[in-house]
């Protein structure tokens, strides 16, 4: 079983202790792999699971209090997975059910800075609300993001015939 599963499944502060000594064990890989559960979850969760997702992040939180000792990275790491959710539950409740189908995309820009936009075309809802959830609070002055919906595009590529 996995780190993630095991920290679902923990019920005691014996298991929550288990869980910390199998981190240290593993080290850096271990607990990476640890986030890429959070990071599942949090691309998967639906309209009211939040609660349960910020249930989680509090249990691995008392089960590895400093995860900044694992990696200087992972400091803040507990707070970032709670800015997610909390953003992730902004997307879906600007959204509702019933407008989610269709192909979605994320922009990132700062109009002040003379750099390229980020664009993530081609998404479902799912994916382009985890990554809205993932980049909103990382944005610095000026910057801005913006989840929108494909209504209509044209796309063509080099080399097609006029």
């Amino acid at each position: 079983m996995d780190a993630f599963e095991r920290l679902r499944e923990a019920e005691t502060d014996e298991e929550l202790a288990e869980l910390r000594g199998l981190l240290e064990q593993t080290g850096y890989s271990g607990f990476r792999r640890l986030l890429q559960g959070f990071e599942r979850m949090i691309k998967g969760f639906a309209d009211g699971e939040e609660a349960a997702a910020k249930a989680l992040v509090a249990k691995a939180r008392k089960a590895v209090p400093d995860p900044g000792a694992i990696s200087p990275a992972w400091d803040r790491v507990w707070d970032k997975l709670e800015r997610m959710i909390d953003y992730k539950k902004k997307a879906l409740q600007a959204v509702p059910p019933e407008e989610r189908e269709g192909e979605w995309q994320i922009l990132i820009d700062n109009p002040y800075v003379n750099r390229e936009v980020a664009c993530y075309p081609g998404l479902t809802f799912e994916e382009a609300s985890y990554i809205y959830a993932r980049f909103r609070g990382e944005l610095e002055n000026n910057e801005y993001i913006r989840l929108q919906k494909i209504v209509l595009h044209l796309t063509e590529f080099g080399g097609d015939p006029d």
